[in-house]
């Protein structure tokens, strides 16, 4: 898009993306359940026909409405021409395809638009278990089209993530700790510290722009955020996709957390 063109509205590209992300959804509804074909990439992490059957008719049908947008997604070949584009789609066909194959609810199409590093748009559709997540920058966020609330003020704490992260929390969070067990959908578990359910939670290295991008909306709208080990904010869309080490959390535990996933990035280094 040349640099003077006016962008869409962010009203125009949140129903763009709603829809495609509900219509997502159903396709992999249609196979959930169904025993899709699996095969394992290259990293021996599963994708099945499903995943590659949302894929391209969100590109497809993305693409087709924004052809200046560049295209970031777990299942398409990265392609550098999307550097120099002004916004880009950051897209997971089926966030917790593990889950997803396994019978378990707990999965989701993601999609975000992102600029300058930052998501502007985001949605999580998570039709088995009947949830929309949506957040547009400086909006709120919105979970079946409800406004998001704050949530209040309690004595445990909620943390999750690997268990390699979690037996290295501070005592005193790890004696308050209620642990939620495993919840293989890392958007969604973002989701979860945004709306309220998780205070934090670890994140082990490598995940991707596409696992965090339309997720770390949400939590900022909610007043929570997605942070390096360093304590500065995640970028999305730069030359490599992948992080490491992450924390997603609200302001009470980001000072007793960051330690943890700093000790983390240390050891990997």
């Amino acid at each position: 898009m040349p640099a003077n063109d006016p962008l869409p509205t962010l009203a125009d590209d949140m129903a763009l993306i709603r829809q495609a992300a509900s219509e997502g959804g159903r396709i992999a509804l249609d196979h959930f359940g169904c025993d899709p074909d699996v095969w394992n990439k290259e990293n021996n992490s599963p994708v099945s026909e499903a995943d590659l059957a949302v894929d391209e008719f969100l590109r497809k049908t993305l693409l087709a409405a924004r052809p200046d947008y560049g295209w970031l997604s777990e299942e398409t070949e990265d392609d550098s021409s999307r550097l120099s584009r002004r916004r880009a789609f950051v897209v997971d066909p089926i966030d917790g395809t593990r889950a997803f194959l396994a019978g378990k609810k707990t999965w989701c199409v993601s999609i975000a638009i992102v600029e300058d590093g930052a998501p502007l748009a985001g949605v999580l559709d998570c039709p088995a278990l009947e949830e929309s997540f949506e957040a547009v920058a400086g909006q709120g966020a919105l979970c079946n089209g409800k406004l998001l609330k704050a949530a209040g003020s309690r004595q445990a704490v909620s943390i999750a993530g690997p268990a390699s992260l979690l037996r290295d929390l501070p005592p005193s969070l790890a004696v308050a700790n209620r642990h939620r067990g495993h919840i293989p959908s890392l958007a969604y578990r973002i989701a979860m510290v945004a709306d309220g359910r998780l205070d934090a939670t670890l994140i082990k290295a490598n995940a991707h722009d596409w696992d965090i991008a339309a997720a770390m909306l949400l939590l900022t709208e909610m007043g929570g955020r997605l942070l390096r080990p360093d304590g500065g904010d995640v970028k999305l869309c730069g030359t490599t996709p992948r992080h490491g080490p992450l924390l997603a959390s609200h302001l009470h535990v980001t000072g007793d957390l960051l330690p943890v996933i700093r000790a983390a990035a240390h050891k990997r280094s």
